[in-house]
């Protein structure tokens, strides 16, 4: 059988309240007992449970960060940018896929209520705003990149309204009349925003904004390629796309490529996100970055502030910025 605590301190000649001190490294503990101490847990090879002693800490000292799924591959950034803060700072981050199910992601939630971890940082929730505003209310949570309107929550992020009116303003200034967006139909608060920023850039520029200019479907590849397919079909066809991802802007350039559109020559296509295939894709295509390894940091860094008794809230939002490539030229 393994060794319990009250072994321990049996060998050491200890109470089993000074083996805990040595454990949690008191300064109370003379340094020839921790020394005794250390000596008869390495004899018995003694392994603390260290689950049960957070527990009765109340702390783990673990960030869970909840993504709806691992093909935006921008999450992996925040998370790397999430995973330094928290290191240094003395704590881990634990990432599970939720699916957008929201059942799944309660039961994830779970372990706020049996505190296995201190916090929660979510990439995208399905969860409606009364249970995430209970939640806030006893446990310590923030949104990254989505954000929701009827809470007060925590959110890191970008200006998703103002990135997409600065997209559109461009391709506008470069001598685009007619230009069309690529979003979705999942309504997610990031996807709305992008469209009211194409929506005010085209008023603010002078341009009738069309109803049929503006292709809705998933969040996928295939579903630029419908786009490209869409457009094509048309008699008007606009000249320039804004997407609201890049997945999307692959997508409608490979289609549209196909049917003969010369990509930033004579049809401009801006993306968003700038994953790494944006820049490596054939013609490279322009897009807007959100600083993913900043946010990552930042969300990282108030949420360990709010674990300590701070009471960060409220929309947080980092610079975007445009970057121009072969899928946009000049005309």
């Amino acid at each position: 059988m393994e060794a319990t605590i009250k072994d321990v301190a049996k060998h050491a000649g200890v109470s089993v309240a000074t083996i805990s001190r040595v454990l949690n490294n008191s300064s109370v503990v003379a340094p020839e007992t921790a020394e005794k101490v250390n000596r008869a847990i390495k004899e018995l090879n003694y392994k603390p449970n260290f689950l049960g002693r957070n527990l009765r800490k109340r702390e783990t000292n673990v960030i869970l960060a909840l993504v709806p799924s691992t093909e935006q591959t921008y999450y992996s950034e925040i998370l790397h940018g999430m995973q330094i803060e928290a290191l240094n700072n003395g704590y881990d981050v634990f990432m599970s896929m939720t699916n957008s199910y929201g059942p799944h992601e309660e039961r994830l939630l779970g372990m706020l209520r049996n505190r296995t971890v201190d916090a929660a940082v979510l990439m995208g929730t399905v969860l409606d705003d009364k249970t995430l505003n209970d939640l806030a209310d006893q446990y310590c949570i923030a949104l990254c990149c989505e954000p929701r309107q009827g809470s007060d929550i925590l959110t890191v992020m970008i200006d998703n309204e103002k990135a997409a009116y600065d997209a559109v303003k461009y391709l506008a200034s470069i001598g685009h009349k007619r230009i069309g967006m690529v979003s979705t139909t999942v309504r997610a608060p990031s996807s709305v925003e992008r469209e009211e920023g194409y929506m005010r850039a085209l008023e603010d520029c002078g341009l009738k904004f069309d109803e049929r200019y503006l292709f809705r479907d998933s969040y996928d590849y295939t579903s630029g390629m419908k786009a490209a397919e869409y457009f094509n079909r048309m008699e008007n066809k606009p000249t320039a796309v804004f997407a609201v991802s890049d997945l999307l802007a692959a997508g409608f350039i490979k289609k549209a490529t196909e049917f003969g559109i010369k990509i930033g020559r004579e049809f401009s296509v801006i993306g968003f996100d700038n994953i790494s295939m944006a820049e490596m894709y054939t013609p490279s295509i322009s897009t807007v970055e959100q600083p993913c390894f900043e946010i990552g940091k930042m969300v990282a860094k108030l949420v360990i502030e709010n674990i300590s008794g701070k009471n960060n809230s409220g929309r947080i939002f980092l610079d975007h910025r445009l970057i121009f490539r072969q899928s946009t030229e000049r005309k």
